[in-house]
């Protein structure tokens, strides 16, 4: 499968201010003839079940799939020409530091979309399809801004400690729970509850994690510490 990553960036008078907050939308609004040149090219070269273009795009991160077949380089140079066309009659041009075409079957190839990375399962059976994890650095990012909660609320009950990383950890593991994420969880689940018991510990001025004295129930079921690291497959 080969894959062409493309950041839009705005250029002339028509442009969508990049971060705000309305910025998707209008993006999606100005966008939507490039959808539309899309989505035709997809059913033109559909060939009964047999889908060799596919493409997805939030605000102006598009990324478009297009079939790995020898006999298929033609259809991703007219990809891009076409795409080429299309943007210029918008008064939109393309990233070019963050614009690429990928070959996924290629080793260590992949490709960043909407927080994950997304690259081969086995490189030597192709078959096997791809996977998708948090994209570098997302992890350490959600860690970093706990330690800062820990460090700030260390003085503090409990129950403020977990009233405020709850949302935290509910919001990042809902978004990267649809990915092949399962060690990553684990990591920060042993992670989290380490910090929350030398947390408890330090408040009897005492050393260590209090493995004898409260189980993991404790911390999940009575103080409400949030649990839910299971993963979605989709």
């Amino acid at each position: 499968m080969h894959l062409l990553k493309l950041v839009l960036k705005s250029s002339g008078k028509r442009g969508v201010i990049q971060g705000g907050v309305l910025s998707p939308l209008l993006s999606n609004i100005y966008l939507n003839e490039l959808d539309k040149m899309l989505e035709k090219a997809k059913m033109t070269t559909t060939e009964g079940k047999y889908i060799r273009l596919e493409y997805a795009r939030f605000a102006d991160d598009l990324v478009i799939l297009v079939t790995y077949h020898r006999n298929s380089d033609w259809l991703l140079r007219a990809v891009k020409y076409r795409l080429m066309q299309e943007l210029d009659k918008l008064g939109v041009s393309l990233n070019r530091d963050k614009t690429k075409v990928v070959n996924l079957r290629i080793k260590r190839e992949s490709f960043v979309f909407l927080g994950f990375i997304f690259r081969q399962r086995d490189y030597a059976r192709p078959e096997a399809g791809h996977i998708k994890l948090p994209k570098p650095g997302a992890r350490k990012a959600l860690l970093t801004k706990l330690k800062k909660i820990f460090r700030t609320l260390r003085s503090r009950p409990i129950e403020w400690l977990i009233q405020a990383i709850n949302p935290m950890l509910r919001g990042w593991l809902n978004y990267f729970r649809i990915g092949n994420c399962s060690k990553g969880f684990s990591y920060i689940k042993w992670w989290v509850i380490r910090k929350v018991r030398r947390n408890m510990m330090r408040a009897k001025l005492r050393n260590g994690f209090g493995w004898k004295r409260w189980n993991n129930d404790y911390f999940y079921q009575t103080l409400g510490l949030y649990e839910d690291y299971r993963i979605r497959y989709q």
